[in-house]
């Protein structure tokens, strides 16, 4: 039986999903955060995604294409810019991962109107589990859009030009501390006073071998089981048919820490309050997707501090092109803003990365280097977006 790490305050237990996972807890024992995690954020009837609408004012947190369309217009003329650079091929899968209301999606078509040939080579294809969300989707893009339940549904037999942005910190995560003798997993229990964190016995796990160099006792390192699933069939489809993926998020290289957060109404959150009614998300290992990717035939780039990489692609004179077209005080004052959050280093700018995952042979995507074959530091946890 675990061992508790802290107990929660106690917690109104009424909540359907709340119920049905206590009931599991009683019944099977505790659960990791992974499972925990996949039943708050996916459960068909009571999930967090498949839901609501979480994103702006009325939400629970703001997005990168919400709070700028610059930031769709960059990411789609860095595509194509890729796509030009691989000989302009045709047809192609145009595709995004967790494409929120479909915004950055549409800014990313307008913006690549210019680019002589793209719009015609471009099947929009997205991947969204949420009926709430596809709806708001189908709204802003084109009737010919697809919609798939899972990367793994994405076309094969044509070139891919794929952006994720905010897609791979919710995929659910496992999370272990190092002990003397091994490592504990974190889990989640249920008692009279709620949910509360537990830790399993220590075991040894051949997942975190390469982990054991860089560690003490006491650290934490998290893993995401599903992620290198996800990653291998973008990489495979990449390293056979050609094309360039884009994966944007919060994190860093070999990350160590406790990085699992809730947030609910722009406010950071108890995680084990209410399941099913926050987002849960945490930090992105980088050398984890390029490790992956590697393996299924792809090339890592990156990833850069998105600060440095908008700034690459000239999101200043983008800026400033705008600002000149926007005469009222207030409006002009919310566009720099908007610009200094996607941008500055203590608003999105540092903790968000950009990787990019192409065929071996590709050229450079724009604004990136190769991924390290080993790790350069290690980032610590730090506090992160979500408001």
């Amino acid at each position: 039986m675990p061992s508790a790490v802290r107990a929660m305050p106690p917690q109104p237990e009424t909540a359907p999903l709340a119920q049905r996972l206590a009931r599991r807890v009683a019944a099977t024992g505790p659960l990791t955060l992974a499972e925990y995690m996949a039943e708050c954020l996916l459960d068909p009837t009571h999930g967090y995604y498949t839901t609501r609408d979480p994103l702006g004012a009325a939400g629970d947190f703001t997005t990168a294409p919400e709070i700028s369309q610059m930031f769709g217009e960059l990411v789609g003329l860095a595509l194509a810019q890729a796509w030009l650079d691989q000989g302009a091929p045709e047809p192609i899968t145009l595709a995004e991962l967790g494409p929120g209301r479909g915004t950055l999606m549409a800014d990313l078509l307008r913006a690549t109107r210019t680019v002589p040939g793209f719009a015609a080579a471009a099947r929009v294809h997205l991947v969204e589990r949420s009926p709430t969300l596809r709806a708001a989707q189908a709204e802003r893009l084109p009737a010919s859009t697809l919609w798939h339940n899972d990367v793994a549904d994405l076309p094969e037999n044509r070139p891919l030009f794929l952006v994720a942005n905010e897609f791979f910190d919710a995929l659910p995560i496992r999370q272990f501390r190092r002990d003397a003798q091994g490592w504990r997993e974190v889990m989640i229990t249920h008692h009279s006073a709620g949910f509360a964190f537990a830790l399993s016995p220590p075991a040894p796990i051949a997942a975190l071998d390469h982990r054991l160099a860089d560690t003490a006792p006491g650290d934490i390192v998290e893993l995401c089981p599903a992620l290198p699933a996800s990653v291998t069939e973008i990489a495979r489809r990449l390293s056979h048919r050609g094309g360039c993926a884009f994966l944007i998020d919060y994190g860093g290289w070999r990350a160590r820490g406790d990085t699992f957060q809730a947030v609910r109404a722009h406010e950071r959150a108890d995680p084990l309050a209410a399941p099913g009614t926050a987002d849960l998300t945490a930090h992105v290992d980088f050398e984890a997707i390029a490790r992956a990717a590697r393996a299924a035939g792809a090339a890592a780039w990156g990833p850069a501090p998105q600060g440095a990489w908008l700034g690459a692609l000239g999101i200043a004179a983008r800026s400033d092109a705008l600002a000149r077209g926007i005469a009222n005080a207030t409006q002009r004052a919310a566009h720099e803003a908007a610009f200094r959050r996607l941008t500055a280093p203590d608003q999105m700018g540092t903790v968000f990365k950009v990787a990019a995952l192409t065929a071996p042979d590709a050229p450079a995507p724009a604004g990136l280097v190769p991924a390290p074959e080993t790790p350069p530091f290690a980032d610590a946890a730090r506090p992160t977006r979500r408001a």
